[in-house]
């Protein structure tokens, strides 16, 4: 299980880790998280192509991590 997500993580590695964060991805605005980019692409690359704040989706994902855990 993922513990934390972090800015230079790769799209598909957070996935692969956990894919329970792939609707919290896709409600924020990341609706290609199954292109073959995401393979390659960090959060924060991802996040400035598609012009999400990569702060507030990080504390979203780590948030949610985080309630998984207690």
């Amino acid at each position: 299980m993922l513990k934390e997500v972090t800015k230079d993580m790769l799209i598909g590695e957070i996935l692969q880790a956990d894919a329970t964060v792939a609707p919290i991805l896709m409600a924020s605005g990341m609706h290609c998280i199954g292109c073959p980019s995401s393979q390659m692409e960090t959060l924060e690359e991802a996040a400035a192509v598609h012009d999400i704040e990569i702060d507030l989706l990080l504390a979203r994902l780590n948030a949610f991590l985080e309630a998984l855990e207690s």
